[in-house]
């Protein structure tokens, strides 16, 4: 009885938070590395388009220094990694959320 936690309902057992807290922990690792990847796949198409108009565009190479570039390029990953890395864990955490629930249709 030491290990158990009961909730007002009776419900909540150590092992129930341990379950919930390992889902957790593999929700949260899968946005990581899904926004790992986004991030680098948004850098790399932000950097092309970046530093060549840098090269090419009169109005960027005048007003783009190289710090302007890297800020937008690190911007562009960022925010891809953050976005794709919360929107996954959503994703996840919705999934796991109906997993073990029965559909009961009263008709």
């Amino acid at each position: 009885m030491a290990n158990n936690i009961v909730a007002a309902d009776g419900s909540c057992t150590l092992a129930s938070l341990d379950q919930k807290l390992a889902s957790a922990k593999r929700c949260s690792h899968e946005g990581v590395v899904a926004g790992a990847k986004a991030a680098v796949v948004a850098t790399v198409a932000a950097a092309i388009p970046t530093l060549a108009s840098a090269r090419m565009v009169p109005w960027a190479r005048a007003n783009l220094n190289p710090t302007a570039q890297a800020l937008i390029i690190s911007t562009v990953g960022g925010m891809a990694y953050f976005i794709v890395a919360d929107k996954t864990v959503l994703a996840t955490a919705r999934r796991n959320s109906f997993k073990g629930q029965h559909s009961t249709v009263e008709a």
